[in-house]
């Protein structure tokens, strides 16, 4: 393979990352209850990955005001808002999710899994963006990738590769 050189990075628990380099590709692991939302443009050639840890900022705006990337509700706009400085168009933009699992047998008694799902989906309804791909809820825990030169996005369970996008 001469001439391709493809990074990886990282992105952590309540953090994001976007790029413009056709060689990235972006992983974020441990997608429990967290939801992970990868965005692209392919006209761009722009895209990001967010991984979000809770729904809304209220329960703590400080945390949110040093961190955005914790929260759905704060996070989202964020991650949309970077791209589109880095040249990505909203009418453009292919969206998939993965995430939102109840990972904690017996215990959904805060359901912070599914509140992370409905925030997302609220926040594209309210702005007509739909979904092109998505693996949510269950039980299992998740790892999602998204490579930039071809917008392809895919996750993993327990060594098992599902494609999103």
């Amino acid at each position: 393979m001469t001439g391709l050189y493809f990074m990886k990075t990282t992105v952590g628990v309540s953090d994001m990352f976007i790029s413009n380099k056709s060689g990235d590709i972006i992983v974020t692991h441990a997608l429990g209850s967290c939801i992970g939302l990868a965005i692209h443009d392919a006209n761009a050639c722009v895209g990001g990955l967010l991984h979000y840890m809770l729904p809304l900022s209220k329960i703590d705006e400080n945390k949110s005001n040093v961190n955005p990337y914790m929260f759905g509700d704060t996070g989202i706009p964020e991650l949309f808002q970077q791209a589109y400085r880095l040249g990505a168009k909203k009418e453009n933009i292919s969206v998939v999710m993965a995430g939102g699992a109840d990972i904690l047998e017996n215990c959904n008694y805060f359901n912070i899994g599914s509140r992370n799902i409905a925030i997302a989906r609220k926040m594209f309804w309210k702005n007509g963006i739909l979904l092109s791909g998505e693996q949510t809820g269950g039980t299992i825990p998740r790892t999602m990738y998204l490579e930039i030169g071809t917008g392809k996005s895919w996750v993993t369970t327990h060594g098992a590769k599902t494609d999103l996008m």
